[in-house]
């Protein structure tokens, strides 16, 4: 049988265990090693899953991930976060589609404390959502905002998936976390402008709040302020020694988790069930992200050792006389396409082995094509019918938000998001640019 055929066979055979229900490590770690096994024999195949778990024991950067995850939940478990929201509510609630601009910023800084979109979905949808309606924003424009907002924390550092990514393509998640800074940033004011062209447009969609809502003294107010930038200051705290080289990434990790369990404690927060929650959720998130890697790197290492990357290359450079660029947006394609059914932890680690060396040989920065992963990522997670965001967002809303409104809500958003990854693709300096100037510093 010819190396071609075996790695379809590979892919064929994951993708009907997926579909049966399987958990996405257990499919792709049973195919990698009983490919090894009927490939190599037993000396062989054995020798695959013992290299990737070593090489997982020993990837020192893998200890961000319990501790950004620590950090995120008890921010958000303490409720720390929901101060966040009530500073946005009173000092945007004058302006004309100010809560949702607000929603906009509260998931932005969500992200940079827990790096996972399940988090600002949560977050949004039972802190955000409610008060939304209830100040009468339209259910649709909402509804949109907190789905794309909360995609963003998978492209916001700490993303937990540009780790995920860092690991398989073999790339620092320090230079990835900064790429993702720019992109992230600039994705959320495309959103905010968004907001502000549809409100000005029709003010019924975003209607400013009464006066009686927003005369509040200025003492609570400050008093507000104070404490929705608390969550602010730790992140600071944990990335400003880690941008000016004074602490490895894995020490300002551990910096952020201290901050913020200090900060539950000082505020008479941190109680026994807030501490058990945060530390379950934290090694339950862990121990699959762990599982995902370990089978990603015995799958890969499967792929590398039957040369089928080179074969794949072949085949779309020479026999099919592709450029680079024309194969490139064919990933993303498939990617869009991936995403209607499966989450991006598992979009990744299925086609990584293949994609990821291959953009390497045809000449792009794998650093960037990370933050392009990562973008069309949140493309599809808002892509009908099986978009992972819209069903979320079915789970978490009321009663009075049909799923027909969910799936109307999105279309402005995805296409800012494909705006703003045409953007990142003609420049590549817009996630190129951060960690160049750090690292060369």
């Amino acid at each position: 049988m010819s190396y071609e055929m075996i790695a379809t066979l590979m892919f064929s055979s994951m993708m009907l265990m997926l579909l049966t229900g399987q958990r996405v490590f257990g499919a792709i770690g049973f195919i990698a090693v009983v490919s090894a096994l009927l490939l190599w024999g037993d000396k062989g195949g054995y020798d695959i899953g013992f290299a990737a778990a070593m090489k997982l024991m020993k990837w020192y950067p893998l200890l961000t991930l319990p501790m950004f995850i620590f950090m995120g939940y008890v921010l958000s478990e303490s409720r720390i976060a929901d101060d966040l929201y009530k500073m946005f509510h009173v000092w945007m609630g004058g302006v004309r589609g100010g809560l949702a601009i607000g929603t906009i910023g509260l998931m932005v800084l969500i992200s940079a404390m827990n790096g996972l979109s399940v988090a600002g979905m949560a977050i949004g949808s039972t802190i955000a959502l409610p008060e939304l309606l209830k100040r009468g924003y339209d259910k649709r424009m909402v509804t949109g905002v907190i789905q794309a907002g909360s995609s963003l924390g998978i492209l916001v550092p700490p993303s937990v998936v540009l780790v995920l990514y860092a690991m398989i393509a073999r790339q620092p998640v320090g230079q990835l976390w900064l790429a993702g800074v720019i992109p992230g940033l600039m994705m959320a004011a495309m959103f905010i402008a968004y907001i502000v062209i549809r409100c000005r447009m029709n003010p019924e969609l975003g209607p400013i709040l009464s006066v009686e809502d927003r005369d509040i003294p200025r003492a609570e107010k400050l008093r507000l302020l104070r404490a929705g930038i608390l969550p602010l200051v730790i992140f600071a705290v944990m990335m400003v020694p880690f941008v000016r080289g004074w602490t490895s990434l894995v020490e300002s990790s551990a910096i952020g988790a201290g901050a913020a369990f200090l900060a539950a404690v000082l505020k008479g927060r941190m109680t026994r069930e807030v501490f058990e929650n945060s530390v379950r959720n934290t090694l339950g998130i862990t121990c699959m992200f762990m599982w995902i890697i370990l089978a990603a790197l015995a799958f890969g290492a499967v792929f590398d050792g039957l040369g089928a990357v080179k074969a794949i290359e072949s085949l779309f450079t020479e026999k099919m006389n592709l450029s680079p660029w024309m194969i490139l947006i064919m990933m993303q394609l498939s990617f869009i396409i991936m995403g209607t059914f499966l989450d991006d932890t598992a979009m990744l680690v299925i086609v990584a082995p293949l994609y990821v060396p291959l953009v390497g040989a045809l000449g792009f920065d794998l650093i960037w094509y990370g933050i392009l992963y990562t973008i069309t990522t949140q493309i599809a997670y808002m892509t009908p019918p099986f978009g992972y965001n819209l069903f979320l967002m079915r789970a978490m809303a009321p009663p009075e938000i049909t799923l027909r409104d969910i799936y109307a809500s999105i279309t402005p958003f995805v296409l800012v998001m494909v705006l703003a990854l045409i953007l990142v693709m003609v420049f590549p300096q817009i996630a190129t640019w951060l960690p160049d100037y750090i690292y060369d510093k």
